[in-house]
């Protein structure tokens, strides 16, 4: 019983990380131009910053903070980043300058990063034989969680520009309390070990990347895949204001019903895909649909049309998994952690490159006194990059010489 109360934690501790993550997207041009002055295409770079710099804290923290529980446990480590966190969205709140805001930001990332640590103590509780289907609910929490930020976000927009972070702050402080209750500490002390900056760095993860023969190019298609996929989230909201004229509520419901469908899609199709299709051809078309769906969107007009595709666009989202489970295929049973690792800092690149480099694409294209107006430039941006990892995808791969094959190479 106790096992279960702290799973639930758990889960919605992760759901919460995700929250956190979305619950400013709808409300961020009303709040850039606030605290800003400056018109929407200048507060959409303003935007980018926040954003990028969150993922950017994610990136460099989460491999410490996975460190600090290995030597002073999950317990403590989850309960002080939530409570750093409520304190955070706190200040946010109240927050009148974008110096604070973006600080603000810092300190959100920082203290989301406790993904790692979740999924320790995941593993720590859980049989061998149940380890698998946990780790899928904390997947199933992050999802719930990405659909539920930007829904609470436009929500509670309706109040005012300051009510989501409130909302986060309330919720935040509540599970740090059910967690005091109900969360033991689930790594002894005999299983403990000292911490250490060096296995904390998380740059070694690129390091790695070379001792993974052959992957270099599906590793890049990762990452051009990642870099074009969070064109949604990164200006969306921009797009939909300056697009449609929507406001928060419709910016936070067009990105819920895409969270949504996503998480339909990735739940129920992509199974069915890969076994009729394959992960490598599963990838192709989900990437080619990809590309399709983003020119769509650098020309649509109708806000009825955006939402309408809604479906497509989602259905696209079966090429990440099969990306995913076409590189676990071609390495090595006793590779498969490293793998995780370089594909997590990878993805966490692309994730903290994509806000700056399409908000700035949007300011370039929607500022006063572009040479050309195109609110929808970033999607199509982001369609040439998908069109190029299609390319990489199926350009016939360069062997080795066969003189000196590599051990592990695959056939």
């Amino acid at each position: 019983m106790q096992n279960r109360l702290a799973l639930v934690f758990i889960l919605v501790t992760v759901m919460i990380d995700s929250i956190g993550i979305g619950i400013i997207f709808p409300v961020m041009p009303d709040l850039m131009r606030e605290v800003t002055g400056a018109d929407l295409a200048s507060a959409s770079l303003w935007g980018g910053l926040l954003a990028t710099s969150f993922a950017a804290m994610q990136f460099l923290c989460g491999p410490i903070v996975g460190n600090l529980s290995d030597r002073y446990g999950r317990r403590p480590v989850m309960l002080i980043a939530l409570v750093v966190m409520a304190l955070d969205y706190a200040i946010m709140a109240v927050a009148q300058s974008v110096w604070l805001l973006l600080l603000g930001r810092l300190i959100a990332g920082a203290a989301a990063a406790t993904y790692a640590t979740a999924a320790a103590y995941v593993a720590d509780i859980s049989a061998p034989e149940a380890r698998a289907k946990n780790f899928g609910l904390i997947g199933a929490a992050f999802g719930a969680g990405f659909v539920a930020g930007p829904l609470v976000g436009g929500i509670a927009a309706e109040w005012g520009t300051r009510v989501p972070f409130w909302t986060a702050a309330a919720v935040a402080a509540l599970n740090a309390a059910f967690g005091l209750w109900v969360l033991p500490e689930s790594l002894g002390a005999d299983k403990r070990r000292p911490f250490s900056l060096a296995r904390a760095n998380p740059f070694a993860a690129f390091r790695a990347i070379g001792r993974l023969p052959g992957l270099g190019r599906m590793l890049a298609i990762m990452f051009l895949y990642t870099l074009a996929f969070q064109s949604y989230p990164s200006v969306w909201a921009f797009f939909g204001t300056e697009r449609f004229g929507w406001d928060a509520w419709w910016n936070g419901l067009s990105l819920a019903a895409f969270g949504i469908c996503m998480v339909v899609v990735q739940g129920f199709l992509v199974a069915p895909a890969t076994r009729v299709f394959g992960e490598r051809r599963t990838a192709g078309y989900g990437m080619a649909l990809e590309t399709f769906s983003f020119g769509f969107y650098g020309i649509v007009t109708s806000g009825f049309w955006a939402l309408a595709f809604t479906p497509v666009a989602a259905i696209a989202g079966i090429a990440g998994p099969a990306l995913s489970g076409l590189m676990a295929n071609a390495t090595p049973d006793d590779q498969q952690g490293e793998l995780q690792g370089v594909l997590a800092a990878v993805q966490a690149v692309g994730m903290g490159l994509a806000p700056m480099v399409m908000t700035s694409v949007f300011w370039a294209f929607t500022r006063p006194g572009a040479s050309h107006y195109q609110p929808g430039a970033p999607f199509l941006l982001s369609g040439v990059l998908m069109a190029a990892a299609v390319i990489l995808l199926v350009a016939p791969a360069r062997h080795r010489h066969p003189a000196t094959p590599h051990p592990q190479e695959m056939p």
